[in-house]
């Protein structure tokens, strides 16, 4: 019996960030119990020298204070990815900021980073003392001025990298303004060469190596992908997320929340994120491993994106529709 179709009836019928934070806190308690999800027998997969279990993964968003590390291990994932997190607490974006289309089976958010900060996030992780492979996702402060958002980068790996198994760059969000423009040329190389000679004195610092990832939008076209592609092969960046969300709602039609501002993830931004997948795995060669993310509501559209080239795979917004039966589904379908 599938508990969550039971059970997302009542969720809907909540505002979306109460029912995300009901869902969270009954996985938790579940966990506790000793709950934990069917195991799917997975294929190991190796990640930026990391060895997961299976190459299915949790996205960075759902869980951004670490509040929910083991309840979500219960969950079968290959790997988590916690945050973003930036260096102070902020409260992100006024209320209301997160909305469902059932219709779509598709989100959108507006979050704008709200987090408790990351020395919250760090005291959270100590506690939970998870074994398995953890990323923390980094981006900079709302109130930090586009010409010092390095700065923030870098105390978001100083801090995390004693903690992480590896740690992403979170260049794309559209809820914080003019990070987007962090992706091109220019200030994209300096940002990367300057987080790179950062995680060269922290591996001679900490003796052991912490990968680092850059997240990326699929609103690029393919001269742009090829553009970030040179780049991160050029400063050796060592893995890229594909994608984050979109701010193309052209796929809701007619629907009065198409012209809510935010990101848009699920179902809609399935083929962009596709497309852009594509256009980056071609462009690396195998250089670089791909994580593919954005659009993933079922196993074949994660295996999809292991056949368009993607390394390992995460999911976020299907969770909302799909609930934990996903998780399983997708490690079954990338065997």
């Amino acid at each position: 019996m599938d508990v969550y179709a039971l059970l997302r009836p009542l969720l809907f019928r909540c505002d979306p960030e109460s029912a995300h934070r009901h869902a969270l806190n009954a996985l938790k308690y579940a966990a506790a119990c000793g709950w934990k999800a069917p195991a799917a027998e997975g294929t190991p997969v190796k990640l930026m020298g990391l060895d997961l279990p299976n190459p299915v993964g949790l996205a960075a968003g759902l869980d951004k204070n670490g509040e929910y590390i083991n309840a979500l291990s219960a969950l079968g994932f290959g790997f988590i990815e916690i945050g973003t997190v930036t260096p102070l607490p902020q409260a992100g974006n006024p209320q209301p900021r997160l909305f469902r289309i059932p219709e779509h089976h598709a989100v959108i958010n507006r979050m704008g980073f709200n987090n408790d900060g990351i020395d919250r996030l760090i005291a959270n992780v100590r506690a939970a003392n998870f074994k398995g492979v953890l990323g923390i996702n980094i981006g900079k402060n709302a109130a930090t001025p586009m010409e010092r958002a390095a700065d923030d980068y870098l105390i978001g790996l100083e801090k995390a990298y004693p903690h992480a198994s590896y740690i992403t760059v979170n260049i794309s969000s559209p809820n914080t303004k003019n990070l987007r423009d962090l992706q091109g040329g220019d200030e994209l190389s300096k940002l990367l060469e300057t987080l790179k000679n950062k995680q060269a004195a922290l591996h001679g610092a900490h003796g052991r190596y912490v990968p680092l990832a850059v997240k990326i939008a699929p609103d690029l076209d393919e001269a742009q992908t090829a553009d970030i592609a040179r780049i991160v092969l050029q400063t050796e960046i060592d893995g890229i997320i594909a994608t984050n969300t979109t701010i193309d709602k052209s796929a809701l039609g007619a629907s009065p929340l198409a012209q809510e501002a935010g990101g848009l993830s699920g179902a809609p931004v399935r083929e962009a994120s596709d497309r852009v997948l594509a256009n980056l795995a071609s462009a690396v060669a195998g250089k670089v491993p791909v994580i593919g993310a954005g659009g993933i509501l079922s196993g074949e559209d994660a295996a999809r994106k292991r056949r368009l080239g993607a390394t390992a795979v995460q999911v976020y917004s299907g969770m909302v529709y799909r609930g934990p039966a996903l998780v399983g589904e997708c490690v079954g379908a990338c065997r």
